[in-house]
């Protein structure tokens, strides 16, 4: 008998299909498990930073946050402004910029490109260097703090950007407000064409009805309470309430990774202060701030139940039934984020002890734990379970991020050149429940593996959600997020923070125009040319101040302990 308990002499295709299925297969002692967690590894304590890297942190420090604010300037002029009530129209100094469209979209891209030079410049003093046998100095905590702060306040009073989701949020917040159903009504129907909502909603979604669930509407029915028609106080509290949900990120996030075994900062850099999180969780104001500071937060709760109590104990079952009741809260946001109930259920159900009847037990009670919480926001908020028919709302978009979505695409444009007719639309319908299917496939995989403990549950939940992202119709630059943001706290290798890095900077560059529409090709052209011009002038202005290119490793630290976690 092997370590695992499994009979070497099992036949091969057994013990693939147990690797498949994410069991141990015996093949080797101590064996990892499923081949994501090789993602993972133990980070090494490092020691601050030296009084040259401190200076270095200023200069990076200030140069994200000039960023910030050219790209706050910039979205004077092209920012997604309200069409009624826009507060720069008619004044003849911050009223400039949006005279100058092409000037405008310059500044907010330079601004953009200067935040994510700076994150990419921050990586260093935050991960050190990507290649192993290298223990590099770190910023603390209250560094990181300071910078993502600095970074942040520019943003707080601009106007929205790269999305005009927040308008939607108004109207449909003021069709609950009435009384009526925006499960069923678009704020067209709702409110009137001309209504001072209405107008600034974009055109695809007027006569859309509500895709959140009740308790977003309910906060958002609040909001409105407190702004009513003015719109521009309106969005300002929406994004101090996803202001909020960031602040549950950054509580959360270096405390999961702590119980990883990954350093704080190092999570904290990738996965809050991402460009990604800064351009459409603040600027652009999306509810998925509130649904993921939500998860995380109720994550790490329910984590500290099963690992640092005893989890059948009063403390551990209040800990338990606290974490999933936030959990359940951020699936009254959005729903994707429940996945995380699953995670906490096995990684509770293996600390109960082996054998089946302890999954289902558990799975049962956070079953009915779930849906007793989604019957009590629907009751409590009078919305009902409306949102269930509305889910597939966004599909109506056919996003590029997508993956299946381009396949769908693809073959059917192959279609047309061969002159078989478009069938795209028949393509793409056989896609999507093929891609659920893999998803469902994935997730249970994730699941087996958490609970035969070869993967950490926060891992097994973001491999879930990156498998969700992947496969789902529809990919918005902040879907990708749903999975950094945990994955930050348990993948450490280069195999997963490369490419993470480079996506998330690709994405903040190439992703939507600021003002979260269309400008004609020539104006995107011209702006684009005139900031890399302007980002050229810049790091030859700043070259002696800031450390462009990497220089030899200095010393490394003398700290040989490990961030030891729970798992």
């Amino acid at each position: 008998m092997t370590p695992t308990g499994t009979d070497q002499r099992a036949h091969p295709l057994v013990r693939r299909l147990r690797r498949v299925a994410g069991l141990p297969s015996g093949d080797a002692p101590g064996e990892a498990g499923a081949r994501v967690s090789h993602l993972h590894r133990v980070e090494q304590e490092a020691a601050g930073l030296d009084p040259d890297e401190t200076r270095q942190l200023r200069s990076v420090r200030r140069f994200g946050a000039c960023g910030t604010v050219l790209m706050a300037a910039g979205a004077l002029g092209a920012g997604a402004q309200p069409v009624l009530q826009n507060p720069v129209y008619g004044h003849r100094v911050i009223g400039l910029l949006s005279r100058m469209p092409t000037v405008a979209l310059t500044v907010a891209m330079t601004g953009t490109a200067m935040l994510v030079i700076a994150w990419l410049l921050l990586g260093r003093l935050a991960v050190g260097r990507l290649r192993e046998g290298n223990t590099p100095r770190r910023l603390s905590r209250s560094q990181m703090d300071r910078t993502m702060l600095l970074w942040m306040l520019p943003l707080l009073v601009a106007p929205p950007m790269f999305s005009k989701d927040v308008y939607s949020y108004l109207a449909q917040s003021e069709i609950t407000a009435r009384g009526m159903d925006p499960y069923s009504l678009g704020p067209a129907q709702a409110l009137g064409v001309d209504n001072v909502l209405t107008r600034s909603v974009p055109t695809i979604w007027r006569d859309t009805p509500a895709p959140y669930e009740p308790l977003f509407l309910w906060l958002g029915k609040v909001i409105g309470a407190m702004s009513g028609d003015n719109v521009v106080v309106g969005v300002l509290l929406h994004r101090l309430l996803e202001v909020g949900g960031v602040c549950l990120i950054i509580w959360a996030l270096p405390r999961l990774a702590k119980r990883c075994g990954i350093a704080p900062v190092t999570s904290l850099w990738l996965g809050a202060a991402n460009p990604l999180v800064f351009l459409h969780l603040i600027a652009g104001i999306h509810n998925e701030a509130l649904m993921i500071g939500l998860m995380v937060a109720g994550l790490e709760i329910c984590l500290r139940a099963v690992y640092d109590t005893d989890p059948f104990g009063m403390r551990g079952w209040l800990l338990l039934l606290a974490g999933a009741g936030v959990i359940v809260a951020s699936s009254a946001i959005k729903i994707p984020s429940i996945m995380a109930l699953g995670f906490v259920g096995v990684a509770f159900a293996r600390r109960r002890g082996p054998g089946m009847r302890n999954v289902v037990w558990v799975a049962a009670l956070l079953g009915a734990l779930a849906v007793a919480g989604q019957a009590l926001f629907a009751w409590a908020t009078g919305l009902g379970f409306g949102w269930v028919a509305t889910l597939g709302t966004a599909s109506e978009v056919r996003s590029w991020m997508s993956i299946t979505t381009l396949l769908g695409m693809g073959t059917g444009g192959t279609g047309m050149l061969l002159g078989l007719g478009n069938h795209t639309t028949a393509v793409l319908a056989i896609m999507k429940p093929i891609a659920f299917v893999l998803v469902a496939l994935g997730v249970l995989r994730m699941l087996i593996a958490t609970h035969s403990g070869r993967i950490h549950p926060v891992g097994g939940l973001g491999v879930s959600l990156a498998i969700l992202v992947i496969l789902f119709p529809v990919v918005h630059p902040w879907y990708l997020l749903w999975a950094l943001v945990p994955l930050a706290a348990w993948a450490t290798t280069p195999a997963f923070r490369v490419p993470a890095v480079a996506v998330s900077a690709i994405v903040c560059l190439v992703g939507p125009t600021p003002n979260g529409g269309e400008y004609p090709p020539f104006v995107i052209v011209e702006a684009a040319l005139a900031a890399l011009l302007t980002i050229v002038v810049i790091r030859q202005a700043t070259r002696r101040r800031i450390e462009w290119t990497r220089r030899q490793p200095g010393r490394t630290a003398t700290k040989p302990a490990t961030y030891a976690g729970k798992s």
